[in-house]
């Protein structure tokens, strides 16, 4: 893994320019300006959240807003995909920034989950890495990290820190020198 972290690097670093509108059936005091994010590929939507909902509550009647949710080009944007994954799924094609419309009422119950705060997305995240532990060591290596070390991994991705959240990964990406590789190599395919 040492050999590869000059990759590891560039992967973590990659961004996608963003550009999120309100909109514009949403009731506002006044107009609402474009606010533009240099989002993480390895990131999720509800990290973000938080820094654009403060951008347009300024301009929204506080009665006006309910849950926010994102969408691109009339597809609601799921909050448990990375970002990465959402702009390669929807947007690869387009020119950037990447304009990603925001919402604040008519929530699509019938096409996204709801995420109520940080502490979901967080969840979710630490099940997709249970889950590919399973597969690669038979849960071993995230059964014998501490709960700290669950949160320092979390707590990396969350705050876009790389050498906080690969310090712990390494373990979970290495395998025993006694083993000849991984027993299976986890991945998911998104359509």
């Amino acid at each position: 893994m040492t050999d590869d972290k000059d990759v590891l690097r560039d992967v973590w670093f990659g961004r996608i320019p963003t550009c999120f509108t309100l909109y514009q059936d949403e009731i506002t005091e006044r107009e609402a300006e474009p606010y533009y994010l240099l989002l993480p590929r390895i990131s999720y939507l509800t990290l973000v959240t938080d820094k654009v909902k403060k951008h347009f509550q300024k301009v929204m009647r506080q009665e006006e807003v309910s849950e926010i949710w994102f969408e691109y080009e009339g597809t609601p944007l799921k909050w448990h995909y990375p970002i990465g994954l959402l702009f390669d799924l929807h947007a690869s094609n387009t020119a950037l920034p990447w304009s990603i419309t925001v919402h604040f009422k008519n929530f699509p119950e019938k096409d996204l989950l709801h995420c109520h705060s940080k502490d979901v997305i967080e969840a979710h995240f630490m099940a997709c890495i249970k889950e590919a532990d399973a597969l690669k060591h038979k849960s071993q290596v995230i059964n014998e990290m501490q709960k700290k070390d669950h949160k320092q991994l979390w707590m990396g991705l969350q705050n876009d820190k790389f050498e906080q959240f690969w310090a712990i990964n390494r373990k979970l990406m290495e395998y025993p020198p006694e083993d000849s590789g991984f027993r299976y190599i986890p991945f998911r395919i998104y359509q």
